[in-house]
Parts: structure tokens; C-alpha cells; sequence
């Protein structure tokens, strides 16, 4: 299972054999070697940063010329770059995933059966897990993290525009697992070419979870070609609605933090919905810091009527509403009542992350019920959506389905579990008499 070469030196499936061997090895672990392997990777990252950012800067040149020729969006080549506070932070995640409680091996329930026959359910690893991301170089250690700290072995498939990025974190991760050798080499491995990815994906007698983090198109592609579960989201159509009773100081602060602060995150608003009563309040003001932050800005027929003459105003059209833009830019729609906001949401969210602005518990104990999304919110901003701030220490990604796991998944979203059965000679012929 080790080996002094690159994992582009053999088959996706040698890989993937390997890697389920070495998920066997890392389920029988003890919690203190898996937490010492994270905290010596975490080292590593700080220690090793100059390599990570001259491999990181080549990308980024690679990337400019991309862009001069319209071929690469700006939102994905600032998610390519990093920096020495972006590795600071890559490196205090993996302490802080180091320092959760053990994922595995609990015990969740137990259950007397009959007398000397005892049921135990156990938390264990998933196994081997296979992810497949775009550009951000922090998704190597906060998964690499999560993985082997619940005990599973991972399969990487980075994006072609981040090639030079991932090798370098591959490596640094590998150079401080080095100093923990109970850790298998291969509880991760770098694939290379998206003829990696599509053998992966055939291969559902050794992958047990494929994670994809990508476009709408990729990860319904990837759901359609493989027979192995899938966990991910393909879009983050997130909404603010402003109702009726908001604050209009806190409708102001939630909006544009859920817009600007990071609008090329998956759980940034694409869209304010703004109740008819007061959107001659808060609209202008709204408007206009959002034009102040170079926001472009796709409003309804009634939206226009009130902000007449801002230059970042546009007529929106139905595609708008169900549209990521991953930018600078939001929808804006004026709603006659909280029924008509839910039922947009509904319509045209992707079930990632809501939020409403309101002093009204009733409407927004509504709003939180009726919503069908991943994370419904109140009176807080939709960017709250990640495994960090919910206190997992890091996430492998956003689940928008409703099963197994839903929303940022941490360690529990990567772990099952067993029935253990005790007995003393029991047999089923006899149970219960």
C-alpha cells in the first residue's frame, strides 16, 4: 500500500483497490494517531508555504492568459488563488477537524434484546470516498482532513486550472503524514485527467461515496454516469427575502453581506426578494449600496419603477431568477406577500440556503417550515452556509439532498454505522420464549 511513486504511474483502479486496503487499515486506528497525523500535516502546510505559493502563482499565470482570451470567469480565478494567510487558515482548520471528538467507534444506541443478547449501533467510516472539485487549492486539506479523521481513504480530482497547487498541498500533507508511519500511503491519492474521472466513476465495487463540486451540468453528469452514490449540490441559488416587519438596519447589513462579502461562493444570495410595504424604505438604500459596491443589479418591473436612474439597474428577465451568478451581480424582486416569497424560493432555489429578514417570529417560524432548502435562516446572512462556521472544523461540500446528509458535510456526513450483536449460543428458534 506505499510506494515512492506518483499515483499517475498506475490505473484508477490499482488506486482505488489500494485505497479500500488502506480504509481497512485506518478504521482500526486509534483516535490519537489519526489526530497527530492531522496536527503534523497542519505543521507542514506552514512549514512548507513558499513551495505552495510559487506552485500556486504558476497557476495563476497560466490562469491570467486564460482570461485575457474569455476562456476562465474572474469568480473562478479568485478561487484559484491563495495566499500566506489562505494556507494559515487551510492549516488551522486541520487543527481544529484534529481536535473533534472521534467520529467513529461511538456507540449510538444499545438495546437489551433478550437476556445475555445485547444490540449495539456503532458509527464507522464509509470506506473510500472519490471528489472531484474546481479550483479553490483549500478543498485538498479541509477534505484530506475530514477523511482521515473519520477513517476513510480519498481519491482527489482537482481542477486542470489548479494542477501545480494540488501536487505541491499533496505533497506537503504527504511530507507531514511521513512522521506518523501507522498512516497508510495511500489514504490519498491525486488523480490527473478526466479519463481518471470517468474510470472512477465505473468503479462501485472499491468507491463508496462520490463527492462532486463543480457546475449544475458537471454534477448531474457525474450523477447520471456512475452507479456509486453522489453528495453534492449543482447550483446555489440562495435568496434574501426582506418581509413587511424587518429591521431595516439589520434588512440593509444581511443583504450585503450575503451578496458582497464573498460573491463567488456557492452560498451567496443571487436573489432579494423585498415585501411590497417596504420597498419604498429600504429599496433606495439598498440599491444604492449595492451600486456603491459595483454590484449589477437585475430588477423586477416594480423595482426599476422605484430606483429610477441608477446606472447599475437592469430590466431582469425570467432567466434571472433561476440563475447562479457567482458575481457581483443580483436579482431583485418586490413579492405582495411572505406566501409569494416562499413560493418563489420554492420555485427557483436550489434547496441550498434562505433567509428572511424579519421581526415577526410567526413569519419567520413560517418561512423556516415552508422553505424546502439545505439551511433556512433568520435574520442572518446566507454566507453562514459552510462546515467552518457551523463548527465542523471543515466540510467536504453541500449536500442539497435529504439523504444520508444534508447541507455542509463534516465528519458525521462521512460516517455509517453497524449493528453489533452479542450473544451467549442464542438462536432465533428459541427468541422469546
Amino acid at each position: 500500500m506505499t510506494g515512492p511513486f506518483e499515483s499517475k504511474d498506475v490505473s484508477v483502479a490499482i488506486l482505488a483497490r489500494r485505497a479500500r486496503e488502506t480504509s481497512r487499515v485506518l478504521a482500526t486506528l486509534p483516535d490519537e494517531v489519526r489526530r497527530e497525523a492531522l496536527v503534523k500535516a497542519a505543521y507542514a502546510l506552514v512549514e512548507q508555504k513558499a513551495e505552495i505559493l510559487a506552485a500556486n502563482e504558476r497557476d495563476c499565470e497560466s490562469a491570467r492568459v486564460q482570461m485575457d482570451r474569455g476562456l476562465m470567469s474572474t469568480s473562478l480565478f479568485a478561487r484559484l488563488q491563495t495566499s500566506e494567510r489562505g494556507i494559515s487558515e487551510m492549516a488551522a482548520k486541520m487543527h481544529e477537524v484534529a481536535q473533534l471528538p472521534d467520529p467513529i467507534n461511538r456507540i449510538l444506541s444499545t438495546t437489551e434484546l433478550d437476556k445475555g443478547l445485547r444490540l449495539e449501533k456503532v458509527s464507522c467510516p464509509l470506506g473510500v470516498i472519490g471528489i472531484v472539485f474546481e479550483s479553490r487549492p483549500d478543498v485538498i486539506p479541509q477534505v484530506v482532513s475530514l477523511t482521515l479523521r473519520s477513517g476513510n481513504a480519498v481519491l482527489l480530482k482537482g481542477g486542470a486550472e489548479a494542477i501545480n497547487t494540488n501536487k505541491a498541498l499533496v505533497a506537503v500533507l504527504r511530507n507531514g503524514f511521513k512522521s506518523v508511519p501507522q498512516i497508510p500511503y495511500d489514504a490519498m491519492n491525486l488523480l490527473h485527467t478526466r479519463e481518471d474521472v470517468a474510470e472512477m466513476l465505473a468503479l462501485e465495487n472499491e468507491i463508496d461515496l462520490i463527492v462532486p463540486r463543480g457546475s449544475k451540468e458537471f454534477v448531474k453528469h457525474v450523477a447520471t454516469h456512475s452507479r456509486i452514490p453522489v453528495l453534492g449540490h449543482g447550483e446555489g441559488i440562495c435568496h434574501v427575502y426582506v418581509d413587511a416587519a424587518a429591521a431595516l438596519k439589520k434588512a440593509l447589513d444581511v443583504a450585503l453581506d450575503s451578496k458582497v462579502q464573498y460573491p463567488a461562493a456557492c452560498n451567496a444570495a443571487e436573489t432579494l426578494l423585498i415585501h411590497a410595504e417596504i420597498a419604498p424604505l429600504l429599496l433606495p438604500e439598498l440599491l444604492a449600496a449595492f451600486t456603491e459596491a459595483g454590484v449589477i443589479i437585475f430588477g423586477c418591473r416594480n423595482t426599476i419603477a422605484l430606483a429610477t436612474g441608477n446606472p447599475n439597474l437592469l430590466p431582469a428577465c425570467e432567466e434571472d431568477w433561476a440563475t447562479e451568478y457567482s458575481d457581483l451581480r443580483i436579482s431583485v424582486k418586490i413579492v405582495q406577500s411572505l406566501d409569494d416569497a416562499i413560493a418563489h424560493i420554492n420555485q427557483y432555489g436550489s434547496k441550498h440556503t434562505e433567509s428572511i429578514v424579519t421581526e415577526d417570529e410567526e413569519a419567520a417560524t413560517r418561512f423556516m417550515q415552508q422553505v424546502d432548502a439545505a439551511g433556512v435562516y433568520h435574520n442572518a446572512s446566507t454566507r453562514f452556509a459552510d462546515g467552518h462556521r457551523y463548527g465542523l472544523g471543515a466540510e467536504i461540500g453541500i449536500s442539497t439532498s435529504k439523504l444520508h446528509a444534508r447541507g455542509p458535510v463534516g465528519l458525521e456526513g462521512l460516517t455509517t454505522y453497524k449493528y453489533r450483536l452479542f450473544g451467549d449460543g442464542h438462536t432465533v428458534a428459541t427468541f422469546g420464549q
